[in-house]
């Protein structure tokens, strides 16, 4: 274990590779060498932390003092520590047979290595690193007396040491850190690499940031390059005199852009399965790891312990349980959706409205795009409180698990978001039917919505950074110990990490991460180019050249202004994928309805009354299709929990014979 000062050697710290940071309070150097009876609880946790294999390093900075992890080559000795936690932890991992079995160390031959060779993945990784640093406990026989400054405490047997710490206050933070040589690469060959507009490294990005992250840029990158597609058709429309046919040109690219999105989702999904064969993940038994926690918890609520002994298809009462409890997750779920859709209308529609019809009163365009901007800041503070209302309503519903719960609130928020962003549109092309008008709008808002986004999600991680870093530098300033005259910088990574914001969404972080945030601007800039593409064809040319920044400025918050994310588990888009799915409905919706609303050369709109009824009948019947489908759920719990179970049942009694199978078969191929 090493001690550095203010200014330890940067070309150590980029050639060690530490990836996990434990803050504590930075204490006086007289209070550190005081007399007591306890025994100091920082050094104590170092001393625990090397006990378990972990290579342990301690900074002393500006802000805090700071405890680094070691995260060891694949191929050195600590390796071995790692794969102890993860047995420990019975980690579920894909084995060469394409079956996700229970670790072991010693039959490490026969699960699936990742693309850079590793045996871990970063998430893996951190996950055993959080276990090791989590999972220490006073083994011995009696109290141990620790102290902090001036205070003590007990540490008591078989008592956690890191939770007791973060009790008492002494751990503030454990965060994963930047390796600066892969970050310095991923910057160079990704953030900073304009020589491909759309290419990214996208298995470098899955190494460093995880599986959630790297589908993210994945699909943020392939729709990009087809956005290319409807971009070229229309600015072709825009440019082109296409005569007599004319007539013909915005319905054949109302078909074109409908099947461009259809096979561009299809598309997604074989890339998002390609992608995870490459990474070495099983996504077919998501719904075993959704579920487990409930069937925990479902076997203390039975009140005959013989119950577990049977068949769970014979097993009436946890049937009857699963089932009732179904149906009332989805009673609460429809009361809660009840309550954001009547928020919407009380409060959230007068707002739009008045904001459209005052929109209408202005003459100037630079007072409308003024109009624009503040209408824009101002709802999002106001749907933000919406979306922390979501967050609380759904602690009341009976989701199936984290993912579960995370699904819903994606679902409400957007719902808020869905009025906020398209309520002004419809209000003009509906009340004015004005179409010059309608594409003035379309315009405004996407130039100043996508502007002040990207000024908005890049500036105030700095901003909030900068005073960070200024209240930290003018504390120890006027510290009694601080040398006067003195200048006081912080000279070592890890303090400058800590001090940087985390990559959390706007809605709080209890469910989600900064994604939600990067998906939500996704959807919205997609429905809005679909549901209008007939009303303005060149719209998606401005998507086009938005996103491509987009990707670059993404990666550079990841990269520079943010801490490195602690990585998540998901495999797919998750219910965002629904969400584009439904655009596309409203997309045939909307565009149908301005078809049918022929404009003359001054572009006033004439509607055919029953042609429009009958447009709106059909697509309301499929939306009210779309809405059974999800409200409703395809298969009941308690028969997709009997299939998952003997799954799972299946690999626990075959686990440890598979694995020595496929260990000696691997052994015979090489």
């Amino acid at each position: 274990m090493g001690e550095g000062g203010g200014g330890g050697a940067a070309g150590v710290e980029e050639a060690t590779g530490f990836e996990v940071g434990i803050v504590v309070p930075k204490v006086s150097r007289s209070a550190a060498a005081g007399c007591g009876e306890g025994e100091d609880c920082v050094a104590r946790l170092v001393r625990e932390l090397e006990d378990v294999g972990l290579l342990v390093e301690r900074v002393r900075g500006v802000p805090a003092e700071f405890i680094k992890v070691h995260a060891a080559a694949p191929l050195s000795a600590p390796m071995g520590t790692l794969g102890r936690a993860a047995a420990e932890m019975q980690m579920k991992k894909l084995t060469y047979i394409g079956m996700e079995l229970q670790f072991e160390w010693d039959q490490v031959a026969a699960f699936v290595k990742q693309p850079d060779g590793s045996l871990f993945s970063w998430r893996e990784r951190f996950a055993c690193f959080r276990h090791l640093i989590y999972s220490i406990v006073n083994k011995t026989n009696s109290d141990i007396v620790l102290k902090f400054d001036d205070k003590e405490f007990h540490w008591t047997q078989n008592e956690l040491l890191l939770t007791r710490l973060e009790d008492e206050g002494v751990v503030k933070l454990v965060f994963p850190l930047h390796d600066e040589i892969k970050r310095k690469q991923l910057l160079r060959n990704w953030a900073l690499n304009w020589l491909d507009f759309t290419w990214q490294p996208i298995d470098e990005i899955y190494s460093y940031f995880g599986t959630k992250i790297a589908i993210y840029f994945s699909f943020l990158g392939m729709y990009t390059r087809w956005l290319f597609f409807p971009a070229v058709f229309g600015l072709a429309t825009q440019l082109i005199d296409f005569g007599s046919l004319q007539w013909l040109v915005l319905p054949a690219f109302f078909i074109f852009v409908v099947s461009w999105a259809v096979f561009f989702l299809q598309f997604w999904k074989r890339k998002n399965s390609a992608l995870l064969a490459r990474w070495g993940i099983n996504y077919s038994l998501s719904e075993y790891k959704t579920l487990g926690n409930e069937l925990d918890s479902l076997s203390y609520s039975l009140a005959d312990d013989n119950v577990q002994e049977k068949k769970f298809a014979d097993a009436p009462d946890e049937k009857r349980i699963l089932q009732r409890n179904e149906w009332f997750g989805v009673l609460l779920r429809i009361r809660n959706n009840a309550i954001i859709v009547l928020a919407i209308i009380c409060l959230q529609l007068p707002f739009e409205l008045a904001y459209a019809h005052l929109y209408e009163s202005i003459e100037t365009e630079a007072l409308r795009y003024v109009l624009t901007a503040l209408y824009l800041v101002a709802i999002q503070y106001y749907t933000r409180i919406g979306g922390k209302v979501s967050v609380i309503l759904i602690k009341y519903e009976n989701n199936q698990g984290e993912q579960s719960s995370a699904d819903s609130l994606v679902y409400k928020v957007f719902g808020l978001y869905f009025m906020q962003s398209y309520i002004g549109l419809f209000y003009h092309a509906s009340l004015y039917r004005d179409i010059m008008t309608l594409r003035q709008v379309l315009i405004q808002r996407l130039i100043v919505s996508q502007v002040l986004e990207n000024l908005i999600e890049n500036s105030i991680p700095y901003l909030k950074y900068s005073y960070k870093k200024y209240r930290a530098v003018h504390k120890k300033k006027h510290e009694k110990e601080s040398p006067a005259g003195k200048s006081v910088r912080l000279s070592t990574r890890v303090e400058k990490e800590y001090l940087k914001p985390s990559y959390t969404a706007s809605i709080g972080e209890e469910l989600e991460d900064g994604l939600f945030d990067d998906f939500l601007e996704l959807t919205l800039q997609f429905g809005m180019i679909m549901m209008f593409a007939c009303a303005f064809p060149l719209i998606f040319c401005f998507a086009a050249l938005n996103n491509v920044t987009e990707i670059r400025a993404d990666a550079l918050k990841l990269l520079v202004m943010l801490k490195r994310p602690a990585p998540r588990a998901a495999a797919t888009i998750g219910a965002w994928l629904n969400i584009f799915q439904f655009l596309v409905v409203m997309a045939i919706c909307t565009n149908c309805l301005l078809l049918v609303c022929l404009y003359d050369e001054e572009g006033k709109w004439r509607i055919e009354p029953g042609l429009a009824a009958i447009l709106i009948m059909e697509h309301a019947l499929l939306l009210i299709k779309f809405g059974f489908s999800h409200f409703v759920p395809e298969e009941p719990a308690w028969v997709k929990a009997n299939r998952v179970r003997y799954v799972a049942q299946a690999q626990n009694v075959c686990s440890k014979q598979l694995l020595r199978s496929i260990s000696k078969l691997d052994t015979k191929w090489e």
